[in-house]
């Protein structure tokens, strides 16, 4: 019998940054996250949703499960398809600030881990998936679709995508939520790097559009602490501007201003009804993974 520990150790992103194929990540960081839903904090959660609801008055009858009325007592009736399925889009940023990291990590690799298997774990269960990669311009669109086999178009496009050019979140978000027409779930992997007055009036469009979302705000630890301790040299990975300083004197204020800087965001995303997961780079997936779980369960799936 295989050892629970063995699969949940592939949640951790510094084992899982040393297999090279996409499609077994996917498959093992999943594999662990399941193994790990009946243990605290996730207990009574599931992955398979059912396919059916109950019964509301006034709807039609001839749709009722009969056999499941004389094992229960209670009237319960098929989902249809459109009820069932999910239309997912997961956006990806990939501009140059994403290939960042203090670790063997990146931001953007993270990024592409989670998107992978959350793409396996939709597809599993019958959603149709689609991908965006970005910077300032769309890269790649791969529309939504819920074979099972389109889960290797989608990673393939995801393992060739590399960190480059500028953020352009605002404007890139804009176009896409006027684009994307039938109501879905909007995922995105991004570090938010970007003007966030814009970015939260992009993020709220998507609901303006009736989507449902969740923004995995991915950053790298050293982000977040500017824990360095001697005079460096800051290089901006978009720009190429560089700037001589020394963090044990902007430390606090640097700290105080990234904190203000995520919780506004957070503040603003619940007051629009988004789900917000601040993620860094060093964290396992299953935090993420289970705030697609909650979502979710929201939605009714």
């Amino acid at each position: 019998m295989k050892n629970p520990r063995d699969s949940r150790r592939f949640l951790r992103p510094e084992i899982v940054s040393r297999i090279s194929r996409m499609d077994l990540v996917a498959r093992l960081v999943v594999e662990g996250f399941i193994t790990g839903l009946h243990r605290s904090p996730y207990h009574g959660f599931s992955v398979e949703f059912s396919e059916l609801r109950p019964y509301l008055p006034g709807e039609a009858t001839r749709h009722i499960d009969w056999k499941l009325w004389g094992r229960t007592d209670r009237y319960y009736v098929k989902r249809y398809e459109e009820e069932t399925n999910l239309k997912a889009y997961l956006l990806l940023d990939a501009s140059a600030s994403m290939g960042f990291s203090s670790g063997s990590v990146t931001k953007l690799y993270y990024a592409q881990v989670l998107a992978a298997s959350l793409a396996f774990l939709m597809l599993r269960q019958r959603d149709a998936v689609g991908l965006v990669t970005f910077d300032e311009k769309i890269r790649a669109f791969l529309p939504p679709r819920s074979v099972p086999s389109y889960l290797h178009v989608l990673l393939a496009e995801m393992e060739k995508t590399a960190p480059s050019g500028e953020t352009g979140i605002a404007d890139l978000f804009h176009r896409l939520a006027e684009r994307l027409k039938r109501r879905g779930l909007v995922v995105i992997f991004s570090d938010l790097l970007d003007d966030p007055d814009a970015v939260l009036a992009a993020l709220k469009h998507f609901r303006h559009q009736k989507h449902e979302v969740i923004v995995f705000h991915i950053l790298d630890p050293l982000e977040n602490s500017l824990d360095f301790r001697s005079d460096t040299l800051f290089v901006d990975a978009e720009t190429g501007e560089r700037l001589h300083a020394d963090p044990r004197s902007l430390g606090d204020t640097y700290r105080d201003s990234m904190r203000r800087f995520s919780e506004r965001i957070r503040r603003e995303c619940r007051a629009a009804d988004i789900d917000y997961a601040a993620i860094e780079t060093s964290q396992p997936f299953d935090a993420a993974l289970f705030q697609y779980l909650t979502r979710r369960k929201r939605m009714g799936g």
